[in-house]
């Protein structure tokens, strides 16, 4: 199979336009089980060290978002200490966990035997799940779908919540999914000055 010109054009806009949405711009609406399968899909065609396909996922019920979002609550004003010198952070909406309709917990799923490709880089297996979250997050965009990815939680907590044995299974992400108000036409963290865009350049060895 060939692409055109239009394709890459298309791909390239899909790209440009994915949001990490928050909370703030979810809005109530249900997100249809066949769009939900077009993105679970879509990490199944992950690339995966040695074909491994090591990902799990886990859909998240209201009782287990409530702790997810409780725990998220507690750790959220734990990390203010780190931002001290950014008083923005306090007022930033980082997650989506009750607004989204969907919340999906991705975890890697540890291998015993030997996998090709991971001889010397043990960590490429999870480098992989993550590529099957980055097909979901352009695939969700694809359907006017939000996704955002929530990250300030740890592991431990959340393994206990979902009862997950650490010894087979590694807490990956865990994401919200929901249809939005909007998609800003910039990442919502560079229209608040959070940070500067880099420049391909600024990406370079030189």
């Amino acid at each position: 199979m060939k692409f055109n010109k239009k394709d890459l054009n298309t791909l390239t806009k899909i790209i440009t336009s994915r949001r990490d949405v928050r909370g703030n711009n979810f809005i109530n609406k249900k997100i249809s089980s066949k769009k939900l399968d077009i993105i679970l899909q879509s990490a199944l065609n992950a690339p995966s060290v040695g074909y491994s396909q090591p990902w799990k996922f886990l859909i998240v019920n209201k009782e287990e978002q409530e702790l997810v979002y409780n725990h998220f609550s507690k750790s959220f004003e734990k990390s203010k200490k780190n931002f001290i010198d950014k008083p923005l952070y306090n007022n930033l909406k980082l997650e989506g966990i009750k607004e989204s309709d969907i919340n999906i917990a991705v975890y890697y799923k540890k291998n015993k035997d030997n996998v090709l490709g991971q001889t010397y880089m043990k960590r490429t297996g999870e480098y992989s799940v993550v590529c099957a979250i980055l097909n979901m997050w352009l695939t969700a965009r694809a359907l006017n779908i939000g996704m955002g990815w929530v990250s300030i939680l740890k592991p431990k907590k959340i393994n206990k919540i979902f009862d997950i044995d650490k010894n087979e299974y590694k807490f990956i992400a865990y994401l919200c999914f929901g249809y939005t108000k909007e998609f800003y036409d910039e990442p919502e963290l560079k229209k608040l000055k959070w940070n500067n865009k880099k420049k391909l350049k600024d990406c370079l060895f030189t």
